[in-house]
């Protein structure tokens, strides 16, 4: 019988204070490249933050690196948040120092993260979804616009920001708009809501919550329906399924025919590379541009991702081509030109102009 190996992905993260973080990334990517490991890690003076795939054998092996680390021993919900994957997720091993666990233009030491407390378990959150008078509460998805957009939890508004740094500005319109009501904040993982909890009780809303463990300690736990649609993943797969045929719900439509779709993809102008969201056989039909605006300047400049599925053309290759042989420049831009312009000579485009301004990443 043929083994067959089996992969996790696993997304944690911790609130400790680092004294040395250059110092620990080092020693951090020397273990998880030693054992095999690929995803992304983060540590900072805050702590630190991972997305990563592993076998069976690796998680043990990290496992025991991280209990016999006096920085990184006892990580809540290590084992609640993992997913099974069908292989690697990530196409390397990378572990960085960053400024901030998350951005947000602020900085909190571990102790007042603990302080902030006020965690809603996720047994208290079902509970009221399923039983309780939901409209004492304000369910606040603390995700970006996009992610809401794609997917949400019942009865949740988003906290309507572009990037997770908008936040404090946003602040005196929640306090108006939500007056007395409790609020109960969510994020993918947990962690956006540990800073944004310290952050909103510091400028006056003292009933503010936090979903403990976050939207995949939630679904990872129950198959109920309560969320809707699938789940914007930090890596390859950008799009998780959350639960199964009778509980799944799709709840946006394809940017180019209003068909309910799931699936996400990225503009292929390299200078737009918009979130978008649409079904995958429509994208291909438009090229993997977002709007005609793309299109045009995809023709001009043909700084265009490779996308070999669609596309035999090997933009990439060509343009490291031009840069080594530029005699040979015209000849190739020309060839360029003409694939892409038979591409796109029966497609129209629902979108004047790059839909970069409604999707933008962290």
């Amino acid at each position: 019988m043929k083994y067959e190996e089996k992969f996790t992905l696993l997304t944690f993260y911790k609130f400790v204070d680092v004294e040395n973080p250059e110092g620990e990334c080092l020693d951090h990517l020397k273990f998880t490249k030693d054992i095999g490991m690929k995803g992304r890690i983060y540590i900072w003076s805050e702590g630190i933050s991972s997305t990563v795939t592993w076998n069976e054998g690796q998680i043990k092996a990290y496992k025991l690196y991280l209990e016999n680390h006096p920085l990184w021993k006892d990580i809540a919900d290590i084992d609640d948040k993992a997913s099974p994957v069908d292989g690697h997720q990530f196409p390397r091993m990378q572990v960085k120092v960053r400024d901030e666990i998350v951005s947000l233009w602020a900085k909190y030491t571990a102790q007042e993260i603990e302080s902030a407390g006020n965690r809603m378990q996720i047994e208290e959150f079902k509970d009221l979804l399923d039983n309780g008078n939901i409209d004492d509460y304000i369910v606040l998805d603390m995700r970006n616009n996009h992610e809401y957009q794609l997917w949400h939890f019942k009865n949740a508004i988003p906290a309507d920001t572009l990037t997770f740094k908008e936040l404090d500005k946003k602040i005196e319109e929640y306090k108006k708009e939500f007056g007395e009501k409790k609020i109960i904040s969510y994020c993918t993982g947990g962690i956006r809501c540990e800073k944004s909890t310290v952050m909103m009780q510091r400028a006056g809303l003292k009933n503010t919550y936090q979903l403990d463990g976050g939207v995949v300690k939630y679904i990872n736990t129950y198959n109920d329906g309560n969320w809707k649609g699938n789940l914007y993943v930090f890596d390859d797969r950008v799009s998780q399924q959350v639960w199964d045929e009778n509980t799944h719900t799709t709840i946006w439509e394809c940017l180019y025919t209003w068909k309910k779709t799931d699936n996400c993809e990225n503009c292929r102008l390299s200078s737009c590379n918009a979130r978008i969201i649409a079904d995958r056989q429509e994208y291909l039909n438009h090229a993997g541009f977002c709007s005609n605006e793309c299109a045009q300047k995809a023709l001009d400049t043909l700084i265009i991702r490779t996308d070999l599925a669609m596309d035999p053309m090997k933009y990439k290759e060509k343009r490291w081509v031009i840069k080594r042989y530029p005699e040979l420049k015209e000849k190739i831009e020309t060839e360029l030109r003409a694939h892409l312009s038979k591409q796109l000579k029966w497609v129209t485009y629902k979108h004047e102009t790059s839909q970069k301004e409604d999707f933008i990443m962290d």
